[in-house]
């Protein structure tokens, strides 16, 4: 599928991080991803390590520099911690796309350039997003080789044994911004990228007792690439958007929602691997599902047993659950995603039952308290 602009879909998400061997082997073993790249001085890149790490649909490339003089990446993991530097974009023609977002408003970082070697070759370009992230266009229609130039197979013997968890697909990015930023990057993805507000939450509608926040979703007209961006709104704590501001020195991704065909199954052998989610919604929570009725081909008693939240806004259902931060910084976390019978939304039926759970973890951290 593709839509106006010439965009695809997702091709890739890339992390920067302190040891890209670390967040390789976790994504290995925790997510049930396969190390099938990998780029450094023995495949003839000096300043810097890489991994590609795949599943399906999805490709994940975790990158750390090997010396303090590769400033880009260094220096962005000094003040974000790891994290999401850039997303990618398979689209057909990336001068054109590039040069249709530039001339709508985007903010151009590379210029369209090709890397190419024995195998062919690759072409890309980027955007800006939010203050230190990327969108990339890229094209590998041409390559042969694994990934792009500069990647190679695997030099290293790493034995991992793990559940298979049968991800699938990356389903959204989400973004969190400053207040009044949000209405910035959803205008600005919209015009660059010829992407539509599909759904928008206001004052009130995602909220608990003690925290807030607005959202907006922008997705492409055939709606293969979705992306909540979410800023703070008033509230008597400090919300898991104020938090991660604080924590990430900025506005940046918050988390990256991948799906799964069974997400019970999904969620149990992640478990297995070590993967920690939030805590448990109470048992009123499942309660009410079974009050209300609610139709679903899953036992709730495995959706309660597991901590997995259902949501029945629109059409279909839709089943989620997210992962712990999974670095120090409690910036990051991954959500794992079910959509049934054609679901659409992001679980707006969820959002309190999931918001107390991160206020929990904010309580812990002693980070739930707006500063005096």
């Amino acid at each position: 599928m593709s839509d106006k602009a010439g965009i695809i879909g997702y091709d890739y998400v890339e992390f920067y991080v302190g040891s890209a061997k670390m967040w390789a082997y976790w994504h290995a073993k925790a997510m049930g991803l396969n190390i099938v790249g990998y780029s450094g001085p023995e495949t003839g890149v000096k300043d810097k390590v890489s991994y590609l790490l795949s599943l399906n649909n999805i490709n994940i490339v975790v990158s750390s520099a090997i010396k303090p003089t590769n400033y880009e990446i260094a220096s962005f993991v000094e003040k974000h911690g790891d994290g999401v530097k850039r997303w990618a974009l398979k689209v057909f023609d990336v001068k054109k796309t590039f040069e249709t977002a530039v001339k709508n408003g985007g903010i151009p970082i590379r210029s369209p350039k090709w890397s190419e070697d024995e195998n062919g070759f690759v072409e890309d370009a980027a955007i800006r997003l939010y203050d230190d992230c990327e969108i990339v266009f890229i094209n590998r229609d041409n390559y042969k080789g694994i990934f792009k130039p500069g990647f190679g197979k695997p030099i290293q013997k790493i034995t991992i044994q793990r559940e298979e968890t049968g991800l699938q697909t990356i389903d959204h990015i989400v973004g969190n911004v400053r207040t009044n930023e949000m209405n910035l990057w959803a205008n600005y993805i919209n015009t660059t990228l010829n992407f539509e507000t599909f759904i928008e939450f206001g004052p009130g509608d995602i909220s608990t007792q003690y925290s807030a926040l607005l959202s907006k979703v922008v997705r492409s007209k055939e709606a293969v690439v979705k992306n909540p961006i979410n800023e703070p709104y008033e509230g008597i704590k400090k919300s898991q958007i104020e938090e991660f501001i604080e924590e990430y020195l900025g506005s940046g991704i918050q988390h990256v929602a991948i799906t799964t065909n069974d997400i019970i199954s999904t969620i149990r052998a992640m478990r297995n691997n070590g993967v920690e989610f939030l805590s448990n919604p109470p048992d009123t929570y499942y309660d009410m599902l079974k009050e209300k009725g609610i139709k679903v081909k899953e036992d709730i008693n495995e959706l309660k047993k597991y901590g997995i939240l259902c949501d029945t806004e629109g059409k279909g259902y839709l089943l989620q659950l997210f992962t712990k931060p999974i670095s120090d910084r409690p910036t990051f976390f991954y959500e794992i995603i079910q959509r049934c019978e054609g679901a659409e939304g992001f679980g707006q039926g969820n959002f309190q039952a999931l918001f107390e759970s991160i206020e929990r973890d904010q309580m812990q951290r002693g980070s739930f308290d707006k500063a005096e």
